[in-house]
């Protein structure tokens, strides 16, 4: 049956009064009730997590996203800035291999940036995915701070040896000519030496064969390993960089026969952590051999796989203080089992918690402080570019104390904190399966 006239030109007007009301609201905003007969409006800003959260790496990455999840949810919670409300865009770079993935990784910031009210972004966990997202974020610009990258390249040309003369990557990470990474991480040259420090003066160990990944951070670590370890006074008996394999029998096998007192490992968990520590107790004169491998490493995954197996001693670090160590570990450990389960902890829970917060104090100045204007909707791309360079500008100057320590960066976008921590398994039920030994100050190295 046909409607009259007059009823389809009221639903016209009805249709045509309400893209009004939608237009004058904003697709950012939501209306909130005052309760006094009127509304407010609630600005949208949106936080990106870049992070490997799911297959091989989801030990490593899940964890830092729930923290990124809890951080917002308490800003909110306590209304942190009165008339915003923070939403997180979760984006996971592991590609089809696995494990993380360096074009998945720049396809996610790219895809982040194309929404203008992502103000900044938490990750990348790898600094192999960093190397790719760097630039992609530095001409943006928005900006990226990740809990965990250490490679010393990201943000130095030193030490010499690894990022200096043609090694050097700075150009190209930095197309702009400024600054837009952080991170929380102290870098490989403290963590290298810190493991070095530890096996050497610590454990006594004199004599260490060195893998590394072939990926940038592991790398880096083992460059650093081996050159702080050798300082000391330790000999390497013989080190290779090995892409991930299924097996790695016949190079275990050639390293039993030079009897090193420790095994060092530059890469993560999924990339040959787990596997080689594994291979190890099947290899003679293997068995009981210390194993000492970087945060990469340090994973409840590879604490499983591992602790039922017995056999020689496994250390791992992790750049920064041990969360626990904080005056306020108990409050956010708290909060974090009960959102999420025990669990679910993993070594950079607390590292992607306070790379968040971190930024939600940036943004917090931004637009207190420097007044400026949140963009009105994901297409606003003019008012992303003011609003995210002032969160830039707000990161740079910050002083943040957290979990993690307290955290200012320096004119390269690197934490003022040089705190390694020390790690050993212990019980599985317990955290994410490791025991805190102790820290090292690698600011008073030489």
């Amino acid at each position: 049956m046909r409607r009259p006239p007059s009823r389809i030109l009221a639903s016209m007007i009805g249709f045509s009064l309400i893209i009004s009301i939608l237009a004058a609201c904003g697709a950012g905003t939501t209306q909130t009730n005052t309760g006094n007969g009127g509304t407010t409006q609630t600005i949208t800003i949106k936080i990106g997590s870049e992070l490997p959260t799911t297959s091989g790496d989801a030990s490593t990455g899940k964890p830092a996203e729930d923290g990124v999840a809890l951080a917002i949810k308490e800003a909110n919670d306590s209304n942190l800035l009165p008339g915003y409300k923070f939403v997180q865009v979760a984006k996971d770079d592991v590609g089809a291999n696995g494990t993380h993935d360096p074009t998945v990784g720049q396809k996610n910031v790219t895809d982040l940036i194309g929404d203008a009210q992502v103000a900044g972004i938490v990750g990348p966990i790898n600094s192999s995915v960093a190397l790719a997202e760097i630039p992609t974020t530095n001409k943006a610009p928005i900006a990226l701070i990740s809990p965990s990258n250490t490679n010393d390249c990201l943000t130095k040309e030193t030490p010499a040896f690894e990022c200096g003369g043609a090694n050097s990557k700075i150009a190209a990470l930095r197309p702009t000519g400024k600054v837009t990474y952080f991170r929380t991480a102290t870098i490989d040259q403290y963590q290298g030496a810190a493991l070095a420090v530890y096996g050497y003066k610590n454990k006594n160990y004199r004599t260490a064969y060195v893998i590394d990944d072939t990926e940038a951070y592991g790398v880096g670590l083992a460059k650093n390993f081996i050159t702080y370890w050798q300082k000391l006074g330790g000999k390497v008996v013989g080190s290779a960089s090995i892409k991930q394999t299924n097996s790695y029998e016949n190079i275990l096998t050639e390293i039993a026969g030079k009897k090193p007192d420790v095994i060092m490992f530059g890469g993560n968990d999924s990339t040959g952590g787990i596997t080689i520590r594994q291979q190890m107790k099947s290899v003679a004169g293997l068995s009981n051999t210390p194993f000492l491998a970087g945060d990469g490493s340090k994973t409840s995954a590879l604490a499983k796989a591992v602790k039922p197996l017995g056999g020689g001693p496994v250390f791992a670090s992790i750049p920064g203080i041990d969360p626990n160590q904080s005056s306020t570990s108990k409050a956010f450990f708290d909060a974090y089992t009960k959102q999420f389960g025990a669990d679910a902890i993993g070594a950079y829970s607390a590292g992607g918690y306070d790379c968040a917060k971190l930024l939600l104090q940036a943004i917090k100045t931004a637009v207190q402080d420097k007044k400026a204007a949140a963009p009105k909707d994901s297409n606003d791309d003019s008012g992303a570019s003011t609003f995210r360079q002032a969160v830039i500008d707000a990161v740079q100057n910050i002083q943040y104390d957290g979990v993690t320590g307290h955290h200012s960066f320096d004119k390269n976008g690197d934490t003022s904190n040089h705190f390694v921590s020390l790690y050993t398994i212990g019980d599985l039920n317990t955290g994410d399966g490791w025991k805190y030994l102790e820290q090292i100050d690698t600011s008073t190295l030489q």
